[in-house]
């Protein structure tokens, strides 16, 4: 079996034990290092399952802004350690990994309690136990009649309802040390939450866990069992599968992460004891998983019932057209309440997309759609369009790198402005969109009030597409906090447009103009516009793979800037429409 990914931010700083796992990147990390690592965080923030008496999940859009700042944070700490020359790279990263954990957790501890999603701990992996300090100052855990109980600040004794074992170093786990690990587990608890990621079991320590779980599967409403089987060999980690699997078969769960564990087809079917007895499932993961074309007709062919579910996280997988054709029909076609919808990286052409999103057509209550990272097409664009016509409660919309290109983009941008004006995140970056397009755009994005975060990168936009976009966005989108637009072959004048149409936003955080050909001048200009405006230079992000290619004729700016005034925002709709 390959090897399942940790996705821990705090973990990434540990040497591994296991076989042939790669471990961090000393210091300093690369700029999208720093921004994966952001993406993680927030992830995490906006996906955790933590004890419902202490903390309370935030809202992507939010948790992104929480993310970038606390990453700030603690790159500052890092580097501040970094400058004084006595500690090694790797120590460097763990104070870095740190501090990040244990301003994850205060964020999370001080937005108080509040109604979440069902899903699994797995995006609280580590951070108790990486907040140094976080949890000594306010309180600890102790037994209370023999159940596992944590104080909190007032000094109140609160049950856990979470058993997590993912937070140490990532090991191979054997039989005598899962007695020690899960020893909690055979005392008397109320655990209803279950988290056994990070461990790699084998025979020994797999007949260990499934003592414990059989006990208690008649309560269990969350189970974790992402990366659990990392650098077994396929018999063992088949068969320690099947026996956790076996072990909770009957049990009636509300979320099921089975990630990071390499499945295919057989490692489905060793899970098949598990899935063919759920009937209530409210969030389903399946990330980095190898799942085939054959794996997914498996899973349609045990999985009893998907009309109870409202998260379904599928990413970076090798199902193809073929696999995504059987879970359009067997899963998210028979799943009317799905709000959490993730299908990316997957290797989806035209095909299995116009039937994924066929069978969204069955719901309306999408929150988040995450389709990134497919070959969707102009033709999959189309069916793409028809779903999101359906869905007007949108929030997050991702499709990047999707091959849609003009008329696919036209289709979806003229669906999302009908239908999704309460979206706040908006990528479409990688799509091949030309200033054709940029019309519809401007006018899609203006219907989008709370639109904070806007990716066009990697498109070809150029300077016409550019004014046209960004006259759209001055002026109107007041909750702005990031604007990518990388790549896109501006020069001088595309740049100074976006830098002109964000400049006063105050609480604007990003401006993306890398990997564009904007001249030295050019950059000054950007760089002075924003220094008179109320975001300020800051905001502008790096611009190591900018290719300038000599100073614009200021002649030939006023004339792209007259150009570009001809699309006056009041008139974006007409234009939009237009075919």
């Amino acid at each position: 079996m390959a090897e399942g990914v940790d996705d821990s931010l705090s973990s990434a700083a540990r040497p591994s034990t296991l076989p042939s796992q790669q471990v961090f990147k000393l210091w300093p990390p690369s700029q999208g290092t720093r921004e994966a690592v952001r993406q993680k965080m927030a992830l995490k923030l906006s996906s955790a399952c933590f004890e419902s008496q202490s903390f309370a999940r935030i809202e992507l859009a939010d948790a992104q802004e929480h993310a970038r700042a606390i990453e700030e944070v603690a790159f500052g700490a890092a580097q501040e350690a970094d400058s004084g020359g006595d500690k090694t790279g790797s120590a460097v990263v763990m104070v870095y990994a740190k501090h990040a954990s244990k301003l994850m957790l205060e964020t999370l501890r001080s937005q108080g309690r509040g109604k979440r999603e069902p899903v699994t701990p797995t995006a609280a992996r580590g951070l108790e136990k990486d907040a140094v300090g976080g949890i000594a100052s306010s309180g600890g855990e102790q037994q209370a009649n023999g159940k596992a109980v944590k104080v909190d600040e007032s000094g109140s004794k609160v049950v856990q309802t979470l058993f997590d074992v993912s937070g140490g170093r990532r090991a191979f786990l054997t039989k005598e040390h899962a007695e020690d690990l899960l020893k909690p587990l055979f005392d008397e608890n109320e655990y209803t939450q279950i988290c056994l990621s990070n461990w790699s079991f084998g025979h020994g320590s797999a007949e260990v866990a499934a003592r414990a779980l059989s006990a208690l599967k008649d309560r269990l409403v969350d189970v974790n069992l992402a990366d659990i089987v990392a650098g077994r060999p396929e018999a063992e980690a088949l068969t320690a599968m099947t026996t956790i699997s076996t072990a909770l078969e009957g049990s009636t769960l509300k979320s099921l992460n089975l990630s990071d564990n390499a499945l295919g087809e057989k490692g489905v079917r060793a899970f098949s004891a598990l899935l063919s007895s759920q009937r209530s499932l409210e969030a389903l993961y399946f990330m980095n998983n190898g799942i085939s074309a054959d794996a997914a007709r498996a899973i349609r062919e045990i999985l009893p019932s998907s009309k109870e579910l409202r998260t379904l996280r599928f990413h970076n997988n090798m199902t193809g057209d073929e696999g995504a054709v059987e879970l359009a029909a067997g899963v998210v076609g028979e799943a009317p309440l799905l709000e959490h919808f993730q299908f990316s990286s997957s290797r989806v052409g035209s095909e299995g997309g116009i039937a994924l999103m066929e069978a969204l057509q069955g719901g309306k209550s999408l929150r988040s759609i995450d389709i990134r990272d497919n070959m969707y097409g102009p033709e999959g664009g189309a069916g793409l369009a028809l779903a999101l016509r359906s869905h007007t409660m949108l929030k997050e919309v991702y499709l990047s790198d999707l091959g849609l290109e003009d008329e696919g983009a036209l289709a979806v941008v003229k669906a999302l402005t009908e239908a999704s004006s309460q979206v706040v995140i908006l990528e479409l970056g990688g799509n091949e969109i030309t200033e054709k397009v940029a019309p519809a755009l401007a006018t899609c994005i203006v219907s989008m009030r709370h639109l904070t975060r806007l990716n066009l990168m990697e498109n070809e936009l150029k300077d016409r597409g550019a004014i046209i976009v960004s006259k759209a966005i001055k002026g109107r989108l007041d909750n702005l906090r990031e604007l990518d637009l990388s790549v896109n072959e501006l020069s001088r004048t595309g740049a100074v447009a976006a830098a002109e149409a964000i400049a006063n936003k105050k609480d604007f955080k990003c401006l993306n103009l890398n990997g564009n050909q904007i001249s030295e001048q050019g950059i000054e200009a950007v760089q002075e516009v924003l220094a008179k405006g109320a975001a300020g230079v800051h905001v502008l992000g790096a611009l190591d793979e900018n290719e300038p290619e000599g100073e614009e004729d200021d002649e030939d700016d006023d004339e792209d800037n007259d150009t570009g005034d001809e699309y006056n925002v009041e008139g974006l709709t007409n234009l939009a429409v237009a075919d």
